[in-house]
């Protein structure tokens, strides 16, 4: 309440307020309220236990999330990769001074029981450890040798720069020059000790940098990180081939009686191993199976098995050695086969030569990265494959480098006709290209003229030696399918004994190596229509590219061959474009092995006819021909000159060839009599060169040049 005003006749009027105080004694209502609990209103207070369940969760959240892990890993992998590369680098250091590395190589051969590998690396430790000790002799006379080099460089230098200070003080007439070369190397030390100190400090700061960078370095290369902090890519990808791995991929194959036996075994499966060996660009082990399994039932397991070793299944080969109950495993390293093998030597060494009888045909590489050389001498050849997977550039390479030996003859057919053999034009004696009847038709008649040089030899007398005589046919399914037949009903395709083409391949298959006439052909997508059974039988040396089916690779290489392990089946249509299965005994097959897997090198047609033109060199000249005319008159004065083509002479019975070639209804016939016969009066009768009986090209151009002469002269008159 407001108490009353009192005047103050000397000031103004005062008035006093109420401060709401309470009275002694008394309590204020208001501020009672205020100071009364309030917990009905304020908010829980939580446990600290379940504080810290929650502070956890959050805590075990962001350890488990991807990015923390991801961040831990790379952390702990570049961490790792300096570690690892220290580790590397000192093993590296501690082997090129110690004889450490032999040892752990001797160990190694005699684990795996080679005992000529194991005393190779024994002796080599010891040329090893006697070098280190004449090293160490060595040092004993260095410093001695030192000095004696250091006080012979500081007199050589001093009188050096003196000499060249006298040169400099007569050239200058100066005497002080004398002293100058001098100074000017004082000077020189001077500005290198200023630079040494100045970049010194920033050296000495950077240089571990750079040493634990480098260390990085090689760690990284080398993977030197736990498995579990690798990236995905190099963690599962080409997983290396150890004992358990093997053993463990076995295992999963889902073999009831391997599975069990690989369970009950001590030593968990290891007693099935034989040592592991690098083969090539992979690795290559024996696996003695257990009783109860079945070699066949792991071979039908291919894909299953390359899945479980981290391969792919081009990558996984089974083959069956000659131990019994025994499956040989190829593994390669991942990735290896989808490298190019690199050139052909056809083309990286142009001295190169053949001999047919006694070399091999560079032809590529096998699994193991080694050179596949396979012998050509004698034996027939059958190469298919599906369409476009290169089997005409295989069968090329082969015939390209049997024409870097002057001896052989080539007559092709090709019944594709899109050139991939015009650089045989003036290297074969025929040339047949195109996929007509009309060419199919020449192509056979060319394999009759084959069959009946094959019969004139055989009739020659005994050790009558035989230049080789290669006939080709590409594209063979062509000519089994044609169904054109000749004027006495007989048809030119098929495998009826009426087919000319079937019998006429039959007839060389039979005899034709005897007397040096063989036969290659190229099919593809093999069938029993276009590939008879007898047919492919009569090849020595068989090679398929990618086929579709089991059953087209026995029609390629026969059952004896898949049965062993080959599955050209299996190889990949497009991705292993080149790569052939050989069965043959003219190239290296591993023993136990009825096939070998080759990566044949590539010659494109551009390089090839490069090679041809280098085999052209080596010849005297070959005319080619384009067609056979069988009903045609024939003059032969002009067939002869045209044989002979651009060279200076020829072998009396190289024209013989050459003629029969051109037309064997003519010519076929024809002995060293009717070659003489028919020359005889015109000044190019056979002479005698070097013992042998040629025929000049001059003298017979010389004598139809006096011919024409002659008709013009009497068709003048």
């Amino acid at each position: 309440m407001t108490e009353p005003a009192v005047a103050d006749p000397g000031m103004g009027t005062v008035h006093h307020l109420d401060d709401h105080r309470p009275a002694p004694g008394t309590t204020d209502p208001v501020a009672a309220d205020l100071t009364k609990p309030t917990t009905a209103t304020a908010p829980p207070v939580a446990p600290a236990g379940s504080r810290i369940a929650r502070t956890g969760r959050a805590v075990r959240r962001v350890a488990v999330h991807d990015r923390t892990r991801s961040t831990a890993r790379f952390t702990v992998r570049h961490g790792m990769y300096v570690v690892g590369g220290g580790r590397i680098v000192a093993r590296r250091a501690w082997e090129g001074r110690t004889a450490a590395r032999y040892e752990r190589m001797l160990r190694a051969a005699e684990a795996a029981g080679n005992l000529d590998l194991a005393t190779e690396w024994e002796e080599r430790g010891q040329r090893f450890r006697a070098a280190r000790h004449q090293r160490r002799m060595d040092l004993l006379s260095v410093p001695v040798k030192a000095a004696k080099g250091a006080a012979a460089g500081l007199g050589i230098t001093a009188g050096g720069l003196l000499l060249l200070g006298i040169i400099l003080a007569v050239a200058n007439e100066n005497v002080a020059d004398v002293a100058t070369p001098t100074l000017a190397l004082i000077e020189l030390i001077r500005w290198i000790v200023v630079i040494i100190t100045v970049v010194w400090g920033p050296l000495v700061a950077l240089g571990p940098w750079a040493g634990l960078l480098a260390l990085w370095g090689v760690g990284r290369h080398q993977q030197a990180a736990p498995q579990w902090v690798l990236p995905v890519r190099s963690a599962d990808a080409g997983a290396p081939i150890t004992p358990s791995v093997v053993v463990t991929a076995l295992r999963d194959l889902g073999i009831a009686p391997l599975r069990k036996a690989v369970k009950e075994m001590g030593d968990a499966g290891a007693a099935m191993l034989g040592p592991i060996r690098i083969a090539g660009c992979g690795v290559e082990v024996d696996v003695t199976l257990p009783s109860g399994v079945a070699t066949n039932e792991v071979q039908g397991r291919r894909r299953k098995l390359a899945e479980n070793l981290a391969r792919h299944e081009h990558e996984v080969f089974i083959t069956i050695p000659q131990a019994a109950r025994t499956v040989r495993l190829w593994i390669a390293d991942s990735g290896a086969l989808d490298e190019p093998i690199g050139p052909s030597p056809l083309l990286t060494d142009t001295t190169l030569t053949a001999d047919y009888t006694k070399g091999r045909a560079p032809w590529g590489q096998d699994l193991r990265g080694d050179a596949a050389l396979i012998s050509l001498y004698q034996r027939h050849m059958l190469i298919t494959g599906l369409s476009n997977q290169g089997k005409t550039a295989a069968l090329r390479a082969l015939a390209l480098w049997l024409a870097l030996d002057p001896r052989v003859e080539f007559r092709v057919a090709d019944l594709k006709g899109v050139g991939d053999w015009g650089m045989f034009d003036g290297l074969a004696t025929v040339l047949i290209q195109g996929p007509t009847d009309d060419h199919v038709i020449e192509a056979t008649e060319m394999v009759e003229d084959l069959v009946a040089e094959m019969e004139r030899r055989i009739q020659a007398p005994p050790g009558t030696v035989f230049t080789p005589l290669i006939g080709i046919v590409d594209e063979a399914q062509v000519a089994f399918m044609c169904p054109v037949v000749d004027g006495r009903k007989r048809p030119y395709g098929g495998s009826k004994a009426t087919a000319r083409y079937f019998m006429a391949t039959r007839k060389i298959h039979n005899q034709g190596r005897a007397v040096d006439v063989l036969l290659y052909q190229g099919t593809q997508d093999p069938t029993d229509q276009n590939l008879p059974k007898l047919v492919r039988e009569g090849a020595h040396t068989r090679a398929s590219l990618a086929l579709g089916t089991e059953s087209q690779a026995r029609m390629a290489l026969g059952d004896k061959a898949v049965d062993g392990g080959a599955a050209p089946n299996l190889l990949r249509p497009g991705l292993d474009k080149g790569t052939v299965v050989v069965a043959s005994d003219g190239i290296k097959i591993p023993a136990g092995q009825a096939a070998i897997t080759v990566r044949t090198h590539y010659i494109s047609t551009d390089d090839a006819a490069v090679v041809a033109d280098r085999a052209k060199a080596l010849r005297d000249g070959v005319t080619t021909l384009h067609t056979v005319d069988h009903e045609a008159d024939r003059d032969p004065i002009a067939d002869i000159m045209t044989v002979l083509g651009d060279a200076s002479r020829v072998l009396t019975q190289d024209v013989l060839k050459r003629l029969a070639a051109l037309s064997e209804d003519a010519y076929g016939e024809w002995s060293f009599l009717d070659l003489k016969r028919v020359l005889d009066g015109t000044g190019a009768e056979p002479y005698k060169s070097d013992g042998r009986m040629t025929i000049g090209r001059e003298r017979l151009a010389r004598h139809l040049t006096n011919l024409g002469a002659d008709g013009s002269a009497s068709a003048a008159e």
